[in-house]
């Protein structure tokens, strides 16, 4: 018989697609562990940075010579 040992009828275009969302996946997951830090990590260094340079002007005795008000 003809169709019997025919495979599956696969939709080239879905099948690429489907794989390059996956490899665009797995391509941020590497990212992600070789980068990063999540956004609130991110967001709390910031605003850890922020607070200890807020502090260290605070503690100033006054202005030096070429540096901005």
């Amino acid at each position: 018989m003809i169709g019997e040992d025919m495979g599956e009828i696969v939709n080239l275009n879905r099948f690429r697609k489907a794989r390059e969302k996956a490899d665009r996946e797995q391509r941020a997951i590497e990212n992600r562990a070789k980068f990063g830090q999540s956004k609130l990590a991110n967001r709390q260094r910031e605003a850890l940075d922020r607070k200890a340079d807020k502090l260290l002007d605070g503690h100033r005795l006054g202005k030096r010579d070429g540096e901005p008000e």
